[in-house]
């Protein structure tokens, strides 16, 4: 039955009305339909070790987690979390009071920007982002303002004149994601470092998205920004089990800063989700105590899908920028004699039968993504294969 309405106000709330539904559906479907290999949403096609699986099924069989976990998360996963950061890092944080669980990062953000802005605020985010940040901006009624990055020697580089040129009185806190997706960039410590000085100099909040900290590749490293000099008491760093664990739908992630950081986050989470993934906190709780030997498995494995899909790429006729970490690479489809990414995605899976993620749905400068098209690597070495198999036709 049609809803009817007295007024011609619209039944979606105005701040959405520009976010329909979400590129990764479309493609997903379109795979579907088309029986072609999916590498454009960025889940692995094989679970994560089975001494993880096993932990989630001894807990549920022990009845842990099977009803409503504390608030702010399992405290043998607070402890976890804490443990990981000060092992990694050397991050001190009370697992009581400064570490906060959440219904995976994507939770986390949504928490983080409800709790910290107010109508009428500025976010400057790292263009081209992450979906849901346009959205949750949205909806705590602020403004994003997007800062570009451009490609140049073969990464996606940050221009921090562009950076301090976007900060305005109304400016309430930037959102980075590093290691950075689509792009693949890993902000360097030069980069994070003027960051943290913008930062402290004019007195904003950062967000910061760490989700593939695990996954730097070619020397790349990972520094979180609450590290540096200065941010600890104004970052909210945000963490997760979906990418280094590869059990993207157990949906646990988790936020780190200052008590009064975290206190101020889970007052808006307390109200989303409220509580989430009981059995699965105990399984990622032993997860993050895996031997450091683990990571690195992980990490070569990646690196050396990364390596086979990219050259497949290149073979192709895509121009390739490697990532230095995620496990998504951007091409650039000008080479093909291409340059709507969206027309070129579309035609894809019948062309060849892969599909891939236009870039520019990740803009607000639609054209500045309109060449760049994201494939995600983390999938079995023969996916893979056959992919970058049916993508040579292309250099035909």
């Amino acid at each position: 039955m049609a809803v009817m309405t007295s007024s011609a106000r619209p039944l979606l709330n105005r701040r959405l009305a520009e976010f329909g539904t979400t590129i990764f559906a479309e493609m997903s479907a379109l795979a579907q339909r088309t029986g072609s290999i999916n590498l454009g949403q960025g889940f692995p096609d094989t679970d994560g070790p089975e001494a993880v699986r096993e932990a989630a099924v001894r807990a549920l069989r022990a009845g842990h987690g099977n009803q409503y976990p504390p608030g702010p998360g399992v405290p043998e996963l607070r402890t976890a979390i804490a443990t990981h950061q000060r092992h990694w890092y050397g991050l001190d944080h009370d697992p009581d009071r400064e570490v906060l669980v959440t219904a995976g990062a994507t939770e986390a953000i949504a928490a983080a920007l409800l709790a910290l802005l107010e109508p009428g605020d500025e976010v400057i985010a790292l263009e081209p982002y992450y979906d849901s940040y346009a959205a949750c901006i949205a909806m705590a009624g602020a403004s994003r303002v997007p800062v570009t990055l451009r490609p140049s020697d073969g990464r996606f580089v940050l221009d921090l004149d562009e950076l301090r040129a976007a900060v305005t009185p109304r400016t309430r806190l930037i959102l980075l994601n590093t290691p950075h997706n689509p792009t693949g960039t890993v902000l360097t410590r030069a980069e994070l470092t003027a960051v943290a000085e913008l930062a402290c100099e004019r007195d904003l909040l950062v967000i910061t998205d760490e989700v593939y900290e695990h996954l730097v590749f070619d020397g790349a490293e990972h520094i979180p920004l609450a590290s540096l000099p200065g941010m600890r008491e104004r970052t909210v760093t945000i963490g997760s089990a979906g990418k280094t664990f590869s059990f993207t739908g157990w949906k646990v992630g988790w936020v780190t800063g200052t008590a009064e950081l975290v206190a101020a986050v889970r007052s808006a989470k307390q109200y989303l989700t409220y509580v989430a993934s009981g059995p699965f906190q105990y399984a990622v709780a032993e997860a993050l105590r895996l031997p450091d030997s683990y990571f690195a498995d992980f990490r070569a494995d990646m690196l050396a899908k990364r390596d086979l899909l990219a050259g497949g790429l290149e073979r192709a006729g895509f121009k390739v920028f490697r990532p230095a970490g995620t496990y998504f690479i951007t091409t650039d489809i000008r080479p093909l004699g291409e340059s709507d990414g969206f027309t070129f995605c579309r035609a894809l899976p019948e062309r060849c039968g892969v599909v891939a993620i236009p870039n520019a749905v990740f803009y607000d400068h639609r054209e500045h993504g309109a060449p760049f098209v994201r494939f995600a690597f983390c999938k079995r070495t023969g996916v893979l294969e056959e992919a970058a198999s049916r993508l040579k036709t292309l250099a035909a």
